[in-house]
């Protein structure tokens, strides 16, 4: 079973998936509480006995469609949501949205095999903090789920490109007056926003400009309220929009 998933079918595999977000600074007291949703039973019996593996992770349960997802979630109230985009009923892309509403502190990975690039960049408007093809490792879930759930934002290596492409594109396509000004941004706020485009973690960025992790932590913290954005991804995305992180 703990080759289920595959291999990762990509020059980066050995890196894992890629992941943005702040390292995790103190040791999980309670394990992290995992409800599983895809349409196929078979599927989610597998994830189950994977993750059962985990001391810090536990499965506390399942649903079959998107409409079931959001009634467990609501019930259960989670703290990660591994979820497949496709179902009947209701998709997953879908979902992420209600479930936003009745579960708002739960994060959401899309686990799927699916490789559209409009299904990728709907499911991070939707609000899924990851989203990981089917064909990585069932170790690579596990630490995709630990890290998600200390505030990263977690990619597949193939589909990193394809995300970069599609805002490439949507850049392209946007060329709209706006009627209300964008936050405004200190020029410090701006520096660390356009780290934190380029994928840097906390560490990597203080670093970078010689500045403590906390106080880049507090940046981020209030770069995220002012422009109420939700995670570092969509804080990438307006870095695009905006042109604060020139794609070539």
């Amino acid at each position: 079973m703990a080759d289920s998933f595959g291999p990762m079918q990509d020059e980066d595999a050995d890196d894992g998936v890629v992941g943005m977000g702040p390292d995790a600074d103190t040791p999980r007291k309670e394990p992290i509480r995992v409800l599983v949703v895809d349409d196929h039973a078979l599927f989610r019996r597998g994830l189950e006995i994977v993750l059962a593996a985990e001391e810090d992770i536990q499965v506390v349960g399942e649903a079959g469609d998107g409409a079931e997802a959001v009634e467990k979630a609501a019930d259960l109230l989670p703290d990660i949501i591994l979820m497949d985009v496709r179902m009947p009923k209701r998709g997953g892309i879908e979902a992420c949205t209600s479930i936003k509403e009745v579960a708002p502190s739960a994060k959401i990975i899309m686990l799927t095999i699916s490789d559209e690039e409009a299904d990728l960049y709907d499911a991070i408007k939707a609000g899924a903090t990851g989203y990981l093809l089917k064909e990585i490792s069932t170790d690579e879930v596990a630490t995709a789920i630990r890290a998600v759930a200390d505030g990263q934002s977690q990619i597949s290596p193939s589909m990193a490109s394809k995300l970069l492409t599609e805002f490439k594109s949507m850049i392209q396509r946007t060329d709209e007056r706006r009627l209300v000004p964008a936050p405004r941004l200190t020029d410090r706020e701006l520096e660390v926003l356009k780290l934190v485009a380029t994928g840097m973690n906390n560490r990597d960025i203080a670093k970078e400009l010689f500045i403590s992790e906390n106080t880049v932590k507090n940046h981020v913290r209030n770069i995220l309220e002012k422009l109420q954005l939700h995670s570092r991804m969509e804080a990438v995305v307006y870095a695009m929009r905006e042109k604060i992180l020139e794609i070539r």
